[in-house]
C-alpha cells in the first residue's frame, strides 16, 4: 500500500515502528531516521523479518536540506515526525519542498520559550493547500485521541458540546523518587509553565499547579490532578460546536511535585543558558542528562494510565453527559512492544493517523488538526491496535 518515513528513534518512535509492522497491509515499507543511526539500526534489528521492509538513515532534523535529500531518496507517502517539537517547522518545510504528507504528535514550540501554540504551524495552511498535501497535526493521545474523541462525541452523541474536561492520569510507578515518563525537558517545561483554560472564547491564565482537583478514575481510583495548559484546547475551541469551556488536567504524585519544586527553587529547571566552566549550558538540559532515560523506565513501571474526555452538552434539547476514555496497562504495553504506556499511547495513534493518510480515508490538502476529520475509522483502529476505548453516560464530573 505505502511507505512511511519515521523521524525519531525514542520511545514513541519505537512503539510506532512496532505498530507499522503489525499493520503491514498499509505500511509495506518504512525508513527510520534519526541523528543517532545506531538507535534506528537497533529498532530495525528487533523487527526485521516481517512483511514490512525496514531501512534506516542518519538525519539531522534541524537541517531542511538534509531532510529534503532523505525524502527525495526514500520517496515516502507520508513523513511521521516523532522528533522534538522544536523540529516541527524544519520537517514541515522539507515536506512542502517535496510535496509529501506530514503527521506529528505535538505542536511546535521555540527552544527559547516554553510556549505551546499552533500559530507557527497554522501559518503553513495556504502553502500546504497549494502543494496539494495534508499536514495532520497532533496525532498522539493528547493532543490526538482526545480530539478524535471530541469529534466522535460531536458526531454521534450531541447536538452541541458546551464543556470538555480532558483528564490525563498516569498511575504508573517506576520506583524512582523522581523521573519523567517522556522527554524530561518537554515534560518539565510543560509542568512549570503557567496553567490556562479556555472560557467563553478567551484564555484564562492560572499560576503553575494553582488549580487542583481529586478525581476517582475508573480502574485506578482517586488521584490528585492539576490544571495545565495544553495545546489541543486551542484547536478544539475552534472546531467543536457550542463550546463554553475546555480544561485539561493531569495527575501528579506528591513525590514528583516536591522534587520539582526543589529543582525549580535552585534554578535547575531554567531554560536560560548559564556559564559553567567556560561553557554555556542550559540547566534544564543538564538536568535531563542526569535523570533516568524515559526509555529505561519500561521494564520497571507497573500500574495503569487512564486518559479521556468528559463532555457536557445537549442532545434533542436535553442536558447530557458522556465520558470517553482509554485505560492502558504499563506492563502489558512493555510485554507487547518493549515500552511503557506513556510511549504506547502516543506511538499507536501516530501510526493510525499516518495510515489514515496513506489509505486516503483522510485526505484534505492544508494543515489540519485531528478533530477536523471523520473520527469513525480512527476509533475503529484504536480498538484494533491496542487502545480500546470505553464510554460512560453517568460519569463523575469535575467541579
Amino acid at each position: 500500500m505505502g511507505k512511511a518515513l519515521i523521524i525519531g528513534a525514542g520511545g514513541v518512535a519505537s512503539v510506532c515502528v512496532h505498530k507499522c509492522c503489525q499493520n503491514s497491509d498499509v505500511f509495506e515499507e518504512i525508513c527510520i531516521a534519526s541523528r543517532t543511526k545506531s538507535k534506528c539500526d537497533a529498532l530495525k534489528e528487533k523487527l526485521d523479518g516481517g512483511k514490512t521492509k525496514i531501512s534506516t538513515a542518519q538525519v539531522n532534523a534541524d537541517n531542511v536540506e538534509e531532510l529534503i535529500e532523505l525524502i527525495n531518496k526514500f520517496k515516502p507517502d507520508v513523513v511521521i515526525n516523532l522528533a522534538l517539537p522544536y523540529q516541527d517547522l524544519t520537517i514541515m518545510d522539507a515536506c512542502l519542498a517535496t510535496k509529501t504528507d506530514y503527521v506529528d504528535t505535538a505542536n511546535y514550540e521555540p527552544l527559547d520559550t516554553a510556549k505551546f501554540e499552533y500559530k507557527w504551524q497554522w501559518a503553513y495552511r495556504e502553502r500546504f493547500e497549494q502543494a496539494g498535501i495534508t499536514a495532520l497535526l497532533g496525532s498522539g493521545f493528547d493532543p490526538g485521541v482526545t480530539g478524535v474523541f471530541s469529534a466522535y462525541a460531536q458526531k454521534h452523541e450531541f447536538d452541541e458540546i458546551n464543556y470538555i474536561d480532558i483528564l490525563d492520569c498516569n498511575a504508573g510507578d517506576h520506583g524512582y523518587p523522581f523521573a519523567t515518563n517522556f522527554n524530561p525537558e518537554i515534560n518539565i517545561r510543560e509542568v512549570s509553565a503557567k496553567g490556562s483554560y479556555i472560557e467563553n472564547g478567551k484564555w484564562v491564565e492560572t499560576e503553575p499547579m494553582e488549580i487542583k482537583r481529586v478525581y476517582n478514575f475508573p480502574e485506578i481510583g482517586e488521584k490528585d490532578m492539576y490544571l495545565l495548559h495544553h495545546e489541543e484546547l486551542e484547536s478544539l475551541a475552534l472546531n467543536i460546536k457550542g463550546i463554553k469551556r475546555i480544561r485539561f488536567f493531569m495527575t501528579f504524585g506528591q513525590s514528583y511535585l516536591t522534587h520539582l519544586k526543589c529543582l525549580e527553587n535552585v534554578g535547575m529547571t531554567s531554560i536560560e543558558p548559564i556559564e559553567f566552566e567556560g561553557k554555556q549550558i542550559v540547566p534544564l538540559q543538564f538536568l535531563k542528562a542526569v535523570l533516568p532515560d524515559p526509555a529505561s523506565l519500561g521494564p520497571r513501571t507497573k500500574g495503569k494510565t487512564n486518559i479521556g474526555c468528559i463532555f457536557i452538552g445537549k442532545k434533542d434539547g436535553k442536558d447530557k453527559t458522556y465520558y470517553l476514555y482509554n485505560v492502558c496497562d504499563h506492563q502489558e504495553c512493555y510485554k507487547e512492544v518493549g515500552s511503557q504506556a506513556v510511549s504506547y499511547t502516543t506511538g499507536v495513534p501516530a501510526m493510525i493517523g499516518a495510515s489514515m493518510l496513506i489509505t486516503g480515508k483522510w485526505k484534505k490538502p492544508g494543515v489540519h488538526n485531528i478533530e477536523e476529520f471523520d473520527p469513525d475509522p480512527f476509533m475503529d483502529a484504536l480498538n484494533k491496535f491496542g487502545l480500546p476505548w470505553k464510554e460512560s453516560y453517568s460519569p463523575e464530573l469535575v467541579d
